[in-house]
């Protein structure tokens, strides 16, 4: 699995303005919700063993200030202890992390195109791929323009 980054989930919680930042949020919310799988070491405090965080405490501090790096951070810190623990939780969160990241390869797409003449052609799109530009038509026209002041400078011999 790839380690969920601090700065990935920081995004992300900074992204709930958008329809895809908000499904990819209810997901992860909706995955530290589930309870521990079977066998994980969640301990008890009363054992002497650490409570391992499920993330939900984590999941909400960063949803209040998506800002904070800490909080972020305390995030990442939670999902990787806990899927260390919890093999289910680490495929169900390996899973989460592959879909949301091929859903930020197709977000929207915003074009702009600014300051003085564009020569030549201008696509505005997403994702091309098998484009072939014909450039004879201007090729030729500058040759046409470079012998035509040619013909009309007259032969300094």
């Amino acid at each position: 699995m790839d380690p969920i980054t601090a700065a990935a989930l920081a995004a992300l919680a900074g992204s709930l303005g958008s329809e895809a930042g908000r499904q990819a949020w209810q997901g992860l919310t909706a995955l530290v919700r589930r309870p521990f799988g079977r066998g994980a070491a969640q301990g008890a405090e009363d054992e002497g063993t650490p409570r391992v965080s499920s993330g939900e405490l984590e999941v909400a501090a960063l949803e209040g200030d998506p800002a904070d790096p800490m909080r972020a951070q305390a995030l990442a810190t939670a999902l990787g202890v806990r899927a260390a623990l919890d093999g289910e939780f680490r495929v169900l969160l390996d899973e989460w992390w592959q879909r949301t990241q091929d859903g930020s390869r197709g977000g929207d797409v915003v074009n702009s195109i600014t300051g003085g003449t564009q020569n030549g052609p201008v696509l505005q799109g997403r994702d091309f791929s098998g484009l072939t530009f014909d450039m004879t038509r201007a090729a030729d026209m500058t040759r046409a323009a470079d012998i035509t002041r040619a013909a009309e400078t007259p032969d300094r011999e």
